[in-house]
């Protein structure tokens, strides 16, 4: 809640594990990712540090969908791992093992928008399962998600760069600038 008693519009940004590890032990799913994961990154602590009117301009979380631990908020403490999901099949195994959709819909349910930057088939499972209630997602995904993403009121950007891009990035900061 802000000083003038109005609530500040909540962000959840969502990416998937890299194997890029950043550190050895125990870190927070934030500081564990490089590769991939630094794009996504950049865009949390934008938004993070944003101001407009004089206050913060969002409250921003980040959470990731792992292979070991499944959906966890960047904040939880986890440890560096060796196989790393990258294919349909993975995605597909980790869900069955830690039910990450499940996660992510309960997560999503307190947030007023959630910015989504997973592989298409990963998408395609968030899709199929409902995960989301609609109007809520900014997705960053494949051309061939383009309506169906419209059919939920979701907005469609496409993805550009390893994740994200930093077209997408700006696009969405004006997007979260103009609703907050």
């Amino acid at each position: 809640m802000t000083s003038d008693g109005k609530n500040l519009r909540s962000v959840l940004v969502v990416t998937n594990d890299s194997t890029v590890f950043l550190k050895k032990g125990l870190a927070t799913a934030f500081e564990m990712f490089g590769g991939h994961a630094e794009e996504i990154k950049k865009l949390y602590n934008r938004l993070n540090a944003a101001q407009k009117g004089g206050r913060k301009m969002c409250d921003v979380s980040y959470g990731i969908i792992t292979t070991r631990f499944g959906y966890v908020p960047g904040s939880y403490v986890i440890t560096s791992y060796d196989d790393v999901m990258s294919s349909k099949k993975d995605y597909e195994r980790v869900q069955q093992e830690k039910n990450f959709l499940a996660e992510l819909n309960k997560a999503s349910v307190y947030h007023d928008r959630i910015i989504l930057c997973v592989p298409k088939d990963m998408f395609a499972m968030i899709l199929e399962d409902c995960t989301i209630r609609q109007g809520k997602v900014i997705a960053v995904t494949s051309p061939q998600f383009e309506d169906e993403c419209a059919a939920r009121n979701w907005i469609y950007l496409e993805r550009k760069g390893t994740r994200l891009g930093n077209e997408n990035a700006d696009k969405i900061f004006k997007i979260i600038e103009k609703e907050s």
